[in-house]
């Protein structure tokens, strides 16, 4: 039994693979990459751009902030300045959980008869 059903799965696997390595060889679809790729890569260049421009920009922010805070105070705002990214991406993660649990909510909701939503 258990035999038949892994024969039946690296089938399944083996032709997916297929149906997908033969939508990678499609001209359309190898086109959409090409494009998609370029413009991630312009993204990149965006990215990395920008981000020298913040570095300069923190560079220019700290040596004001060191003429008016002592040794400790720097500290504390090179530690924030070093935390805040982490924090923020954790927001997001944090924020799209919630998204998706509330539309998991919505959709269970829909799916409930009305007489259950009624006695909730």
């Amino acid at each position: 039994f258990f035999a038949g059903d892994l024969e039946k799965i690296v089938n399944l696997l083996l032709s997916l693979l297929s149906v997908i390595n033969n939508m990678l060889s499609s001209p359309p679809v190898q086109e959409s990459l090409h494009h998609k790729r370029s413009l991630l890569l312009g993204q990149t260049e965006d990215a990395r751009e920008l981000k020298e421009n913040l570095d300069r920009r923190q560079r220019v922010v700290h040596s004001i902030l060191s003429g008016y805070l002592a040794e400790p105070q720097l500290q504390d705002y090179r530690r924030f300045v070093s935390t805040k990214p982490s924090l923020l991406i954790r927001q997001r993660r944090v924020d799209d959980l919630i998204r998706q649990g509330e539309e998991q909510l919505a959709r269970l909701a829909e799916s409930l008869p009305q007489e259950m939503l009624c006695h909730l």
